[in-house]
């Protein structure tokens, strides 16, 4: 696999003949949307095919993958654009597999919220092992309100041999989790029993294979009662067979260019559950100060202390897919930033005909612009360089994986690395 990196005067035709990849491939399996006008410093993967194969009349995904010897979701893995079709074409070419070296086989989890529009639920469930649904929210009774019905989801996530999670916080519709009722949850053990009631008849009347509990605001004078309400929960969970995971935002502080977290002892909780996802989410939010989102240099640090004291196979990096745009100059506590998808900071800097920027530190690509007004903005969003550098963390510290939040839009190119860097654990045995 090679990331290049484009240069002044190249095309996408250039590029295609430079590696005789043809042109439709190139955008396909990049989901480039400025083909025709390229951008400096933007990236594109390339991937050698090691096996291909011509469609003939009447083959079907099924019959192709028996052929070969590979699975289907291999087969939508590979060719993520075949998912949008109900039919193969006789003649056209499909990759069966890929000239890679990937040994490793990691857990992928994706964060969706229940709006999210099928045909991209599709595309990306041959990628995930879990599908974590942000429905339910918890409230200072134990109680747990859901926001949709959420049946169509975990079925889909099951056909596709994906295993359902279900996901309890007290984050509001607003997106923002409240830090009384987390307050009484902790210090009321009849509430922690009926929360825990609920949430089991809902995975078992629902068919959810786990739970993931959000556990948030963890300080020095809660994290033992944390640790003492996950002791409850895993017991009447594993009792039933029901995968239990965490996920936690490592407390930072983003008003300055250079980030650092609290050192808390998470291993109190790692005897209690099967996986720990330390997630990026919290470190994106838009009133943070101008920077990469969760820079790989800070993810080493946060690693390296996580796999110090908790076993590394129960980590789950969390990985953030969206960019933000910063209006400058930065005030503290006023600029808000705005999401960005990275396909559209990539259209910014062709439109502008601004060459992208790429920190090396954060793995992150960035660049400045000005809008329409006259108005100065910086954009740091993530290129293939990013998502490389960021899977490869999971490899190299041995974590059990990675997790997106979130998987409401398809990155192809954060796919297509993912793809060639690891094999996909599949739970459900599809």
């Amino acid at each position: 696999m090679i990331i290049h990196v484009v240069q002044p005067g190249e095309t996408i035709f250039t590029i295609s003949e430079y590696y005789k990849i043809p042109v439709d491939r190139l955008i396909l399996e990049n989901g480039i949307i400025n083909p025709d006008n390229l951008a400096i410093g933007q990236t594109i993967v390339i991937v050698q095919p090691e096996t291909v194969y011509t469609v003939q009349a009447g083959d079907t995904l099924e019959s192709i993958a028996e052929k070969h010897g590979v699975s289907t979701m291999e087969l939508l893995r590979n060719n993520p654009y075949l998912s949008d079709r109900e039919y193969l074409y006789s003649g056209e070419t499909i990759v069966i597999k890929y000239q890679t070296d990937k040994s490793k086989t990691i857990a992928t989890s994706g964060y969706i919220f229940s709006y999210i529009d099928k045909s991209v639920l599709i595309k990306t469930l041959p990628f995930l092992t879990y599908l974590t649904i942000f429905n339910y929210r918890a409230t200072s009774l134990g109680e747990i309100i859901a926001t949709a019905d959420d049946t169509e989801l975990i079925q889909l996530a099951k056909s596709y041999g994906v295993a359902p999670m279900l996901f309890v916080s007290t984050i509001s519709g607003e997106g923002i989790a409240s830090r009384e009722v987390n307050y009484e949850i902790l210090n009321n053990p009849a509430i922690q029993d009926s929360l825990i009631n609920n949430a089991l008849q809902i995975v078992k009347a629902k068919g959810y294979y786990g739970i993931n509990i959000y556990v948030e605001d963890i300080t020095l004078d809660n994290i033992n009662n944390i640790a003492e309400y996950l002791k409850k929960a895993s017991a009447i969970f594993h009792s039933e067979g029901v995968r239990i995971v965490i996920t936690t935002t490592p407390v930072t502080n983003s008003e300055t260019p250079y980030a650092s977290f609290e050192k808390l002892d998470y291993s109190k909780f790692a005897e209690y559950v099967d996986g720990i996802i330390f997630s990026s989410y919290d470190w994106a939010r838009s009133h943070s100060y101008p920077s990469s989102i969760f820079p790989v240099d800070f993810l080493r640090s946060l690693l390296d202390y996580a796999v110090s004291i908790i076993p590394s196979e129960l980590i789950f990096l969390g990985i953030t897919t969206l960019g933000y745009d910063w209006t400058l100059p930065y005030v503290p506590g006023a600029t808000e930033a705005t999401v960005i998808t990275n396909e559209n900071a990539v259209l910014i800097a062709a439109e502008n005909n601004i060459p992208i920027q790429f920190n090396e530190a954060a793995q992150s690509p960035y660049f400045y612009y000005s809008d329409s007004s006259g108005i100065m903005h910086i954009i740091w969003f993530k290129d293939a360089r990013s998502f490389d550098a960021r899977a490869a963390l999971a490899g190299e510290y041995n974590l059990q994986g990675l997790s997106l939040w979130t998987v409401m839009r398809f990155d192809a190119q954060m796919w297509l690395i993912i793809n060639n860097q690891y094999y996909i654990e599949r739970r459900l045995g599809i």
